[in-house]
């Protein structure tokens, strides 16, 4: 069973379960702050480890007129802004380029479901040598994440977490096979589920994605079950606000609750193991 260790985090289907949790878009760097400084406190009382999420960029919104990112130089600026505060950062990438911008603050990369498959882009990622996370297609199986763990260390990075999002179930719906997780454990790696994403409903507003945010608990619960490295969760200070996926995202003045109620579960279920 592989470990990724980050400074001194031990991220393993075994260990402790590490919360990478954050907003889906950089909106403005205070509230960057706001949403991760209460985020890490939340951790640190429950002793689970926290990597703060946010992409600096959406290059896959579904309409041309959607808000994409504050912009690359004022993304850098606030990405420094967190690092001061010590926080480890994980965000994804969409291209080449992105990567040698952006690898100095970041500390695990993550490879987009749509660009799982992307050699040329995973083998960038991999020449930094940092961890990568690489979400699962919704259009894979399990098993074919074998292929990509291969390209990775054919590229020289064994440092890899897999994670799972949802799969695509007819038009604008997303479900989660939880057999499918224990069956993604048997390659090895660290496994990951991104709650937040699962309760996407793709298109569900017509040129953007609905949500189904309300039952975010419901569904960490069932993933929490099958013994995991890591769960990715949304939050914004005001979801119906939010420039990104709001529907799918949950309330911060709630994810101390959630958070203490997944933490819980977690440590109980690695018991039973």
């Amino acid at each position: 069973m592989k470990k990724v260790i980050l400074d001194g985090i031990e991220i393993s289907n075994k260990d402790k379960i590490c919360f990478f949790a954050g907003l889906n878009i950089l909106e403005t760097k205070e509230q960057a702050l706001e949403v991760a400084l209460n985020l890490r406190d939340i951790c640190s009382k429950l002793e689970n480890s926290f990597i703060f999420k946010a992409s600096f960029d959406k290059a896959n919104r579904s309409s041309i007129n959607s808000y994409r990112g504050p912009g690359i130089s004022n993304a850098i600026e606030i990405f420094k802004e967190l690092k001061k505060e010590n926080i480890k950062i994980i965000s994804d990438v969409h291209e080449i380029g992105q990567i040698s911008q952006f690898q100095e603050f970041i500390d695990i990369i993550q490879i987009p479901a749509f660009l799982c498959r992307q050699t040329d882009l995973i083998k960038e990622a991999c020449e930094t040598k940092k961890p990568i996370n690489i979400k699962k297609g919704q259009f894979l199986s399990p098993y074919q994440m074998t292929n990509i763990v291969e390209k990775c260390s054919a590229f020289g990075n064994e440092n890899i977490l897999l994670c799972e999002r949802g799969t695509s179930f007819g038009y604008n719906n997303l479900v989660v096979d939880m057999l499918g997780l224990s069956e993604m454990k048997k390659i090895g790696n660290p496994i990951v589920f991104d709650v937040t994403h699962s309760l996407q409903i793709p298109g569900g507003q017509g040129d953007a994605a609905s949500g189904r945010g309300e039952q975010a608990l419901d569904l960490a619960f069932s993933g929490v079950a099958q013994g995991i490295a890591a769960m990715f969760i949304e939050t914004h200070p005001s979801p119906k606000d939010a420039k990104c996926d709001g529907p799918s995202a949950t309330k911060l003045s709630e994810m101390e609750s959630f958070l203490r109620k997944v933490s819980d579960l977690d440590s109980f279920v690695k018991a039973q193991k």
